[in-house]
């Protein structure tokens, strides 16, 4: 762990290496106690540097065996965290030699080379390739490498590198060699090895260039029936960027390796991604929908970056949003096409959207709150954020939307025209779309534009429409505004694309025509707002209308326009836009729970009129079952939370449990219908319609076991337990135990024993089993509390473990994040347990300790007394003298982002 002081890191102190290493060759001789590594590295100096400097490398954790010069001994000292060369040899250009030794067995940080399962892995991204060995380890350093692998081969069959495979030869004692070339330049942080014990499913294919390639996905033994659908994605990633983007496979091979220790998701190390196993192992018995969406979206993902990151990769790490903003949008788009259907595309957006709101909003508006291109950090690690990558990718989104997706593609051929094999910036990403599309309204702004990447928090969007009869006009006036957040008092206007239409009473979309235009311009078009306030005026409106404003979410802002609630069961009713019909009823249900809540009302009462809105949604002969199921389920308590000034987690929750419970009621015979006319019967398939009809037949049995507890009925609760028993696939197992989970059911604890001997040997569905049980909803009146007594005697479970990331998040990450009413506890028993979590977590993984310590980067948002528990805890963890940089950048920010809020007001 690295100690000392805190450095922080600024964007605009970034200078250009003084020395760029051109080929590396490393050898590995790979044992779990002492690895041997030898690198040989071509070395040239910058001539654009200033001349004489020292050449520094950075290592963390190495033991320094030998350093040699042009075969020459060279004298070198130690810097924390560097080597050290102050008199590199004259010429401008020579070959460095190191041997050094590392022990991955004892790497629990798993960043660089460790072990896992008995096997050897790597993860390099951020800063981890230091820990291997010497090197000059930042992004826009980029070599040719060439590696030699070595180990026993009984122990490790399989060794694997980035690039091409070279040569393989058998050595003495029973041990083996491959050598491995990768012809790309790339960064270090794209470096991978594997040496395991594992077996392929192979793919060979054709692209549409005419060359044949081998695919490869490597698991452990016993796993590869498991592998068919990572596989697939594999293959329809391949050909969608061809098609799409005109992007090809430039390897032979491409191999995706599964682990299950992993700090992240997966990696995009060029031809060599190593993956997370819960987004590669799937089955039908074993992984739910939203697993087999998970890996086709995460193993497009980092295919895709083969082109976007790695091929053209960041000049340095405040650019992340370069290669993540970007890569994000296209797997997006990826998952959309694959989706199909308009209706199932309109899902795969409100699903996107849905996580951008639980997460990157509530990052905008707390302690870590930074801009997509952040301008400071003290552990990069931080940085890989929901703004990064979530609202990085709507900053892409808006690009697309301002120059079309033909000139987004035509800019997006610029920019490999220009950038292919080069570290770049943001800048570069965003000049080339719009030289690309000359004319367009980001050509025009683009200097403005960019002001998304410069500027952090979530602006909002102030829209308020008046019709005038008499001369059939509509005006409609945009106003836009952001808060001042850490660091940035002042914001300037953004450019803000508002995809928008006019709904009129009977559903028409009205034709649109601005009064300075001659004719109508379709019934939906793109607003463009750059200045603080604009009024766009409509001509040739006959009739009242509705605005329908941020269609698809055309901004990553908060809209306030007023509307009542007749207007919004218009567009709930009659919208053609799937994405805004499921706003309009979202924020129906929003402003009922928002009014209970603000009134502390005994009972949250749901009129007439909006259980007949959510009927009618049900019983639609036409909408989608999977479109059904997003508008019918409430709005969460984080979101909820969101809205408020000062944050009473427990009322939020009573409140939505009611809701719930009288949807439930209200609904009852609704519930029924819906459960028995969307049974899946047909062979399992993981696809949009399938899925969709899965979704709202679970919502249904959540809601039929819910009233079934509140009114001790046995009938359904014994249906869910049945169904918990005997279902043919996951996604209908589990969602019978989340029923009778979530509606604390007398039949819960022997479902959730009967679940976990089931699955007792499957590592990722026990995963699902603790999660479950961590993000129960606490009970109301009395039981209350019981959540966290359940998740301290988990700890205890045998199959409970801190070393494993999944484990370790399932259940401490989907308390501390996923349970607000749970975690914050008028006791501040929720807040003692994070910080000693922290703290423990912290010795073993600083990664995982500073998502975990992220639960608290909303502090100061809680009402009294939670607000000063909460800082409490936070100055208990800060107290502590060894912390990573990682959990002391997350801690500090939190505290010094919250000044006594009595003494702010004073």
């Amino acid at each position: 762990m690295r100690e000392g002081p805190a450095t922080v890191i600024r964007r605009e102190d970034y200078q250009a290496p003084a020395f760029w290493i051109r080929t590396v060759d490393l050898t590995f001789d790979l044992d779990p106690a002492k690895t041997i590594v030898t690198s040989k590295l071509r070395i040239e100096r910058n001539p654009n540097a200033p001349q004489g400097q020292a050449l520094k490398l950075d290592g963390e954790e190495l033991t320094l065996l030998r350093v040699l010069a042009d075969g020459d001994s060279v004298s070198f000292r130690h810097e924390p965290g560097q080597l050290v060369i102050d008199n590199p040899p004259a010429p401008d250009s020579f070959t460095l030699e190191i041997r050094n030794a590392i022990a991955p067995e004892k790497n629990s940080a798993l960043s660089g080379l460790y072990t896992s399962g008995g096997g050897f892995f790597t993860q390099c991204e951020a800063e981890g390739f230091r820990r291997i060995t010497y090197f000059l380890d930042r992004p826009d350093v980029m070599a040719v490498f060439t590696v030699t692998l070595r180990a026993d081969k009984h122990k490790y069959p399989v060794l694997l590198c980035n690039g091409n495979l070279v040569e393989q030869t058998e050595l003495d004692h029973g041990r083996h060699c491959a050598k491995w070339h990768d012809p790309f330049p790339k960064p270090s942080y794209l470096f991978a090895l594997v040496g395991a014990d594992l077996v392929a499913r192979e793919q060979r294919i054709r692209t549409r260039a005419g060359k044949d390639h081998l695919l490869q996905v490597y698991v452990r033994r016993g796993d590869l029936d498991k592998t068919e659908h990572a596989m697939n994605s594999l293959m329809a990633s391949v050909a969608w960027d061809e098609a799409r983007f005109g992007l090809s496979l430039d390897l032979e091979r491409f191999m995706i390796v599964a682990v299950g220790d992993f700090n992240m998701g997966a990696m995009e190390n060029k031809g060599l991604n190593i993956f997370n196993t819960k987004y590669v192992l799937a089955s039908p018995a074993t992984a739910t929908d939203q697993d087999f969406f998970g890996i086709e979206s995460v193993v497009g993902h980092e295919y895709f970056h083969n082109w976007t990151g790695n091929r053209i990769t960041c000049r340095d790490w405040f650019q992340l949003s370069l290669k993540e903003g970007l890569t994000v949008y296209r797997d997006q788009e990826f998952s959309a096409d694959m989706a199909g259907t308009p209706s199932a595309r309109a899902v795969r957006r409100i699903d996107d959207v849905r996580g951008l709101r639980a997460a990157q909003f509530p990052e905008d508006a707390g302690a870590m709150a930074h801009p997509v291109r952040p301008d400071s950090y003290v552990e990069i690690n931080n940085f890989y954020t929901a703004t990064v990558y979530e609202k990085g990718a709507e900053v892409v989104r808006m690009m697309a939307t301002l120059v079309g997706r033909d000139g987004f593609r035509r800019g997006m051929d610029l920019y490999f025209q220009r950038h292919d094999g080069q570290a770049v910036t943001c800048d570069d990403f965003a000049q080339a779309i719009a030289d690309a599309n000359p004319g367009s309204a980001l050509s025009a702004n683009l200097a403005q534009f960019k002001r998304w990447y410069a500027q952090a928090g979530t602006p909002t969007l102030h829209a308020e429409g008046i019709y005038d009869a008499p001369t059939q006009t509509f005006t409609l006036t945009l106003r836009q505004t952001c808060a001042p957040s850490p660091g940035q008092a002042e914001k300037h206007p953004y450019v803000i694309p508002v995809a928008m239409g006019l709904v009129d009473a009977e559903g028409r979309a009205l034709p649109l025509q601005l009064e300075e235009e001659d004719a109508p311009t379709g019934t939906e078009r793109v607003l463009v707002l750059t200045d603080g306030v604009q009024a766009f005026r409509f001509v040739n409106i006959d009739a009242e209308v509705v605005p329908s404003l941020l269609r698809g979410l055309s901004a990553p802002v908060h809209l306030r326009d007023g509307l009542d609630d007749a207007a919004l069961l218009q567009l709930l009713n009659h919208d053609h836009d799937p994405f805004n019909r499921w706003e309009a009823g979202q924020r129906l249900a929003l402003n009922r729970m928002l009014q209970a809540v603000e009134h502390r009302a005994a009972e949250a009462v749901l009129d007439e009129a909006f259980v007949a809105a959510m009927r009618a949604v049900l019983r639609h002969p036409t909408l989608d079952a999977a479109f059904k199921e997003l508008v019918l389920t409430l709005p969460s308590e984080s979101y909820v939370a969101e809205q408020c000034a000062s944050v009473d987690p427990q009322r939020i929750h009573v409140v939505r449990e009611l809701m719930r419970r009288q949807l439930a009621a209200r609904l009852h015979a609704d519930w029924i219908w819906a459960w028995e006319q969307h049974q899946v019967r047909e062979g399992y398939r993981p696809d949009a319609q399938q899925s969709g009809r899965r979704a709202l037949a679970n919502l249904a049995l959540r809601n039929l076991v819910l009233h079934a507890v509140e009114t001790a009925d046995p009938v359904w609760q014994g249906r869910a337990y049945q169904r918990v028993k005997d279902a043919a696939q996951m996604t209908d197992r589990f969602g019978a135990l989340e029923a009778l989970v979530g509606a604390h059911a007398q039949l819960a604890e022997p479902a959730l024993a009967h679940f976990h001997a089931l699955f007792a040997d499957d590592a990722l569905v026990i995963d699902k089993w603790f999660s479950l049980q961590a993000m129960a909803p606490e009970p109301i009146g009395e039981g209350a509390g019981q959540v966290l007594r359940r998740v301290k005697a988990l700890m205890q479970h045998p199959d409970f473990t801190l070393k494993n990331p999944n484990r370790a998040r399932s259940l401490i990450g989907g308390f501390c994040h996923g349970n607000p009413a749970a975690f914050h506890r008028a006791d501040a028993a929720g807040y003692i347990y994070w910080a000693d979590r922290v703290l423990e977590l912290d010795a073993i993984n600083p990664q995982i300790a500073s998502r975990i310590a992220r639960a608290m980067d909303r502090w100061n948002h809680l009402a009294e007394p939670l607000r000063s528990a909460a800082r409490e805890a936070i100055k208990r963890v800060a107290a502590k003298p060894e912390l990573s940089p990682d959990v002391r950048e997350i801690i500090t920010k939190a505290l010094e982002s919250s000044p006594d809020p009595l003494a702010a007001a004073a």
